[in-house]
């Protein structure tokens, strides 16, 4: 069995701006380790298939971002898409792509700016996955067991254990929830059968492409219609032309949601999406007084705050669950429980006509 992966990297990153700007977004950044977010999600990978088997989903703007830092990484296995139309468009896309160069493979589909700790058993989970994938018409996803409220992530409902595998627990979906309240939250965690939804999930291709015959008739004509014109036309000039019909809409929404024989595995592997500036206190480790700390700081009677510098010395004294981060042009002041809002900014800079600080 051919296993390949699709990497989604199409995304700005906004909520961890000012640091991750248009032209070099998050999953182009060194945020934990050595490497940029994108490298770690490909070594990660490269655990498991060859690099002539992952496929990267990105747009224009970052084509050549991903040539420069992943080199190894056949051209013809960076798939741009001219706008951006959510997760359901971008794997129907990688879907008939990879169905030219890999017949009856199976997909991975991860977004490119997770950090896994425990890379060893990320890739026993997804081997677990492919297993499972492979029966019947099945379709998995990698649910995270919640170590705390998040009202950030959507939730998967799982229903009861259905066997072991691996030494895994593989568990029936009842239904995907959307971000919950911090009450809900709370009480999904203590029912105990709810998991944070990763956005990772294994299928067998040519079932994907069932479902989405299925379920979105009118972005499956769309398909054809692209794998047809790749016989006579250039590729990437056929997917300027035509993607942008595609419907807006989630992988999550247009599939996952409408179909029964969906599989989740509960996973513990030191995952986060470091979808904001507090995720850094996740990953990183505080000082004394609470404190995530990077580059040129004097802290004096601070506490619980995330200071980022990038060179001029950033003092402070007396303050409290404060981020601030500077940049070469902008410096951002927030409080932590506003981190989830910090797109209102870039809106905001966009209706004032600032976009070069985007």
């Amino acid at each position: 069995m051919t296993v390949t992966a699709v990497i989604m990297a199409g995304g700005k990153g906004e909520r961890f701006w000012p640091k991750s700007r248009t032209n070099l977004p998050k999953q182009f950044l060194n945020i934990s380790g050595s490497k940029s977010m994108i490298q770690h999600t490909i070594d990660r990978l490269k655990k498991l298939i060859d690099i002539s088997q992952i496929f990267i989903v990105t747009n224009e703007l970052y084509a050549e971002l991903i040539h420069i830092q992943v080199p190894d990484l056949p051209l013809d296995n960076i798939i741009i898409e001219p706008v951006g139309r959510n997760t359901a468009p971008c794997v129907g896309l990688a879907s008939i792509i990879i169905e030219e160069k890999f017949p009856d493979s199976t997909m991975i589909v991860l977004p490119s700016d997770h950090i896994i700790e425990n890379e060893d058993g990320f890739v026993h989970i997804l081997k677990t996955a492919i297993e499972v994938s492979s029966e019947g018409n099945n379709l998995v996803t990698l649910g995270i067991e919640p170590s705390y409220p998040e009202t950030g992530y959507g939730y998967i409902e799982s229903t009861k254990v259905v066997r072991e595998l691996n030494s895994l627990e593989v568990h029936k979906v009842s239904k995907f929830v959307e971000k919950p309240n911090v009450i809900t939250a709370q009480s999904y965690i203590e029912q105990g059968n709810y998991f944070w939804n990763s956005g990772i999930f294994v299928w067998r291709n040519k079932v994907i492409r069932t479902y989405i015959k299925e379920l979105m008739p009118e972005m499956h004509q769309l398909l054809e219609d692209m794998k047809l014109s790749f016989l006579t036309k250039d590729r990437n000039e056929s997917i300027r032309k035509m993607f942008p019909l595609m419907p807006d809409q989630s992988i999550d929404y247009g599939i996952m949601e409408k179909v029964d024989n969906i599989y989740v595995i509960p996973c513990i592997f030191g995952w986060d999406d470091v979808g904001s500036w507090t995720a850094l206190e996740r990953i990183n480790t505080k000082d004394d007084n609470g404190n995530v700390i990077k580059g040129n700081i004097l802290n004096l009677d601070t506490k619980d705050c995330i200071i980022e510098s990038n060179g001029k010395l950033i003092a402070t004294l007396g303050i409290q669950d404060l981020i601030i981060v500077d940049t070469e042009d902008v410096t951002l002041i927030c409080s932590k429980d506003k981190a989830q809002e910090v797109k209102t900014l870039l809106k905001e800079l966009r209706n004032q006509k600032l976009e070069k600080y985007l």
